[in-house]
């Protein structure tokens, strides 16, 4: 039985929770595991070990990313059925947060420095998406799932295949992240003209040049 919403009040209050927890790398647990891989023993040489973590960052800032995204969407959706779905997505999307997390520290290294500011940014592209109405929120989702998954593609391309874990879970969140670019496409939601995806592969590409590096 679906609960009832929550009111504006309380879900700025959880949002500025779930700010402080995923901010300092203390969300909850994922409802799936880790995806099964094969283990083997392997080392990685220095430059693809380099590689993986600068790589594995940021996609572990992605998922902060698609956090806020996701639940500044919600936020302001104004149709019921709409939130619901942003909020099972993003439920989806917090457990690709903690596998990535969980492999940055097998690999000991350190998450972006400038996390916080990535969610806070990406949550209030979310929120203003949102206030466009359903299809262009929609709409939001279709390019920025597109552009997660090429850029999963490339990640996917780069780290050596004996890499079995950080292969494992890099293929199921490109397959998440097809099915919630079709689900938001079947919800509605709108083509961005070319001028819109430009800007927001710009934005992507400096985003992922700094995070990288820190």
């Amino acid at each position: 039985m679906r609960k009832n919403k929550p009111t504006f009040s309380s879900k700025l209050l959880t949002e500025f929770d779930r700010f402080l927890k995923i901010s300092s790398n203390q969300a909850a647990t994922p409802s799936i595991p880790l995806p099964d891989y094969k283990k083997n023993h392997y080392k990685l040489e220095p430059d693809e070990l380099n590689n993986t973590k600068g790589l594995m960052r940021i996609n572990h800032t992605g998922e902060i990313c698609a956090q806020a995204l996701y639940h500044g969407q919600a936020l302001l959706a104004k149709d019921e059925n709409t939130y619901y779905h942003l909020i099972q997505a993003a439920d989806e999307e917090h457990n690709h947060l903690c596998w990535c997390l969980e492999r940055l520290n097998d690999l000991e290294t350190h998450t972006s420095i400038l996390n916080p500011f990535w969610y806070a940014s990406s949550f209030a592209m979310g929120a203003t998406a949102s206030l466009f109405g359903d299809k262009v929120s929609y709409g939001f989702v279709i390019e920025i799932e597109k552009q997660v998954e090429n850029h999963l593609q490339e990640h996917i391309n780069q780290i050596p295949i004996k890499d079995t874990k950080t292969h494992a879970i890099l293929n199921q969140m490109k397959a998440d992240e097809i099915r919630h670019g079709q689900n938001a496409r079947e919800a509605g939601g709108i083509e961005f003209p070319e001028s819109i995806k430009s800007v927001m592969t710009a934005m992507s590409k400096v985003m992922k040049f700094i995070v990288y590096r820190l």
